[in-house]
């Protein structure tokens, strides 16, 4: 069950590594340093990664349809064009509140989580922001908003809530979800980050504070363990040209390597990620 050929990717010392994304037009990895306000863009052909830095913390950075990147930033959803100028699209920010993981949904739209800087419960949101910047509140009541990701078939949502050690699985409709239930229940060691779903359905859960990401089949079973070497693992995504190589990015810890960008090669068979619509 436990796996090996973990590599590092990118030797980085990011104060919190979040959110890696496959670019596949560009054929690089996107990635954040959230408390570094920053936002990295990986080419494994190269070895190069270019830095970008941001006014605000950013939780995550996603490709767009027509070019650039939309970021979920402390107060808000902005745009990125191609040339590297910014623009506000959907401001929602609150005192003591930033935006954390962001994921685009299957009809291209952005669900973007929020959380307070102290962790207090309740304090976070997850939004659904449209390719117009209108802004729908789909949960409120959400302490640390982290992973979320759709099924194969798009009938599904998975998402986290850190401080819950559960995986939720909701019935997705496109611009909302209902009947909320657990689909994966963790102990007190386990908190999960985010996450990532494969091409078979299987759901892969970074675990901060543990040092592992955790594959669990569509029925909530798990199959998979990759230990990585650091302890705080935050994320996870597919990339490389066939979209088999697993990415994992960590935070800072006394650990050497951590706040470096890991990769499994050939671990699993990944989607090609959505471009927001926007």
């Amino acid at each position: 069950m436990s796996d090996t050929g973990i590599e590092v990717a990118v030797s980085a010392k990011a104060e919190l590594a979040e959110g890696p994304t496959w670019d596949p037009t560009t054929g690089r990895l996107i990635w954040v340093d959230i408390l570094g306000s920053a936002i990295h863009t990986y080419d494994p052909g190269t070895g190069q990664d270019a830095v970008r830095g941001t006014t605000q913390h950013v939780g995550a950075a996603k490709p767009r349809e027509e070019g650039g990147l939309v970021a979920n930033l402390r107060d808000g959803v902005g745009l990125y064009e191609p040339e590297g100028t910014f623009r506000w699209l959907a401001p929602f920010g609150r005192p003591g509140v930033r935006g954390n993981d962001a994921a685009v949904a299957p009809d291209g739209s952005l669900w973007a989580g929020t959380m307070r800087y102290d962790q207090a419960p309740g304090g976070g949101s997850l939004y659904r922001v449209a390719p117009g910047g209108e802004v729908t509140t789909i949960l409120d009541d959400v302490t640390v908003s982290n992973g979320t990701g759709w099924s194969p078939d798009e009938r599904l949502m998975y998402y986290n809530d850190t401080p819950t050690h559960r995986v939720d699985v909701f019935d997705y409709h496109g611009e909302t979800v209902t009947n909320r239930r657990p689909f994966v229940v963790l102990d007190d060691d386990h908190r999960p980050d985010g996450l990532t779903v494969d091409a078979e359905g299987c759901v892969w859960v970074a675990l901060w504070g543990a040092g592992r990401v955790h594959r669990y089949t569509p029925s909530g079973a798990l199959d998979r363990v990759i230990e990585a070497p650091v302890p705080n693992t935050t994320a996870c995504a597919f990339g490389g040209h066939d979209l088999t190589d697993l990415y994992i990015t960590t935070a800072r810890s006394e650990h050497p390597l951590s706040g470096s960008v890991f990769v499994v090669p050939g671990a699993g068979q990944g989607l090609p990620s959505r471009p927001f619509a926007g």
